[in-house]
């Protein structure tokens, strides 16, 4: 991380005393040790800082004026949402005002004409569709997290979830956000029009990871609830017989609502915790869910049945209610608290490849788990070949979070050899940081950094995050007018 700035440190007090200014109400401004302590971390518990302060604004023109005064102050700036992210993202630092949103935390509108919702950043994922559900509509993407996750979170981290594969990740479902920029602007982009003209600036903010600007509002996309969805519990005698049934589906033409796998370590686990119904005998559980008109879904229940079967299934389980949907699901969804039960601590890992290699994937992961010493489970959304590898160590014992870390960046750099990349859904943040140079080459980065230099020229916001060397703006700027009319000199300029 970037060295904290005794300047800035220095003045601590009179940045406290312009925070209390701006916001005044009572607890808006954190400064005791044992207060900024819950913020010190975020999902990703391996690494810990305590923040300088911790801001929590309540409206738009607070933020505005915050980051106004962090501009001119030149003070470092660290947005967070609940803080469940898994990459790190939210990891304060030291000379930094780390920026809570969650005050942010209502429902603005609903236009049910439309099918968009209009929220502030610090409602939670499920709370979208427990704002609409009772007129039969819900918010798609669905993180396992989502009874705690942010939408402002899931936007810096273009979150997806178990139900993505059919309908999209957050940046197929957000339509508009209200920004505020490092200057203090308030920029609105998008809205509740399917399609918005010019550069696709929205695309550029949804995974952006809070290096660009802070979301202090959005407006979503909402679905109408499936006429019905049923799930299925298709067991395997091994993990790549599994990855070709993923695979002989989505080459069926079915793109299933869900399509999830677990192999025999995460299954036990999570039959112990949660009891939905899991074969404790097989190596490989696929969770298929259909959705859509009953006619349609019993017919294709029919056919991926057929298609299992075909591809050497020795369990099969129809669910045969709305309860038992659920339950299946619900163990799904635990399935992260259930390492938790059987390890002292876990590091999950989120690569994503192709699914063709998924065996592949798999079986090098159980080699480089003898290789490391460490214990992996695998719970994935098999049907986009998202990974979530959670590998068990004990942070308690000397070396172990240090392997754990190595087994990761081989597990990551595995999926980028197979024509993966680094992330499907947690994001970069600090741990996947010095990965990056595996994936993009200088060129790539130098590109994404201009992006990030067009927002955040004093790279105030979030610094230490995603870039695994930070580059002046001057060093990049290389790309001069001149060159460009010496290289297109048929461009008309005006």
């Amino acid at each position: 991380m970037p060295e904290p700035d005794q300047h800035t440190l220095a003045r601590r007090k009179d940045i406290i005393a312009a925070m209390r200014d701006i916001i005044p109400s009572p607890g808006g401004v954190i400064v005791d040790d044992d207060q900024l302590r819950p913020y010190e971390c975020d999902g990703l518990m391996a690494y810990r800082q305590l923040p300088m302060i911790v801001v929590l604004p309540e409206n738009t023109a607070q933020v505005a004026a915050i980051l106004k005064y962090c501009h001119t102050n030149k003070i470092r700036v660290v947005p967070r949402g609940a803080g469940t992210g898994l990459s790190g993202g939210a990891l304060p630092m030291a000379d930094a005002i780390t920026i809570s949103m969650m005050k942010f935390n209502r429902v603005l509108d609903i236009d049910w004409d439309n099918r968009a919702a209009v929220v502030q950043p610090g409602v939670t994922n499920l709370g979208i569709t427990r704002a609409v559900e009772h007129k039969g509509f819900y918010y798609a993407p669905d993180p396992s997290s989502q009874i705690a996750c942010s939408i402002g979170g899931n936007i810096a981290e273009n979150s997806g979830g178990v139900h993505c594969l059919k309908y999209g990740l957050t940046t197929n479902n957000v339509l508009g956000v209200e920004m505020v920029t490092i200057e203090g602007d308030i920029l609105r982009i998008g809205g509740k029009g399917l399609d918005q003209a010019g550069y696709d600036l929205l695309g550029i903010i949804t995974g952006s990871e809070g290096l660009l600007g802070i979301v202090t509002e959005v407006t979503v996309r909402i679905l109408r609830k499936p006429e019905t969805a049923r799930a299925l519990l298709l067991g395997f005698n091994s993990s790549e017989e599994g990855g070709n049934c993923v695979a002989a589906i989505i080459a069926a033409g079915i793109i299933p609502g869900g399509l999830e796998m677990m192999d025999a370590p995460a299954i036990k686990a999570t039959e112990e915790f949660v009891q939905a119904g899991y074969p404790l005998d097989v190596e490989a559980l696929l969770l298929v869910e259909l959705d859509g008109p009953q006619v349609e879904v019993d017919y294709l229940i029919d056919r991926v049945g057929k298609i299992a079967k075909d591809c050497g299934a020795v369990y099969s389980r129809i669910s045969e209610n709305e309860e038992e949907r659920l339950l299946f699901w619900s163990g799904r969804k635990n399935a992260f608290p259930a390492i938790g039960r059987i390890s002292p601590d876990y590091m999950c890992m989120d690569g994503t490849i192709p699914r063709g290699r998924l065996s592949e994937v798999l079986t090098g992961m159980q080699d480089l788990s003898k290789k490391h010493g460490l214990g992996v489970a695998n719970v994935f959304h098999a049907g986009d070949g998202n990974l979530h590898p959670l590998i068990m160590f004990d942070a308690n014992k000397a070396g172990d979070l240090e392997k754990a870390e190595a087994f990761g960046a081989d597990i990551l750099r595995l999926c980028v050899a197979v024509g993966g990349v680094l992330s499907g859904e947690h994001g970069i943040g600090v741990e996947k940081r010095d990965l990056m140079g595996e994936m993009f080459s200088i060129d790539d980065m130098k590109h994404q950094e201009r992006i990030k230099m067009a927002f955040d020229e004093d790279q105030l916001l979030n610094p230490g995050k995603v870039f695994p060397t930070l580059h002046g703006c001057g060093e990049l700027k290389t790309l001069h007018a001149k060159a460009v009319a010496d290289k297109f000199p048929d461009i008309p300029r005006f």
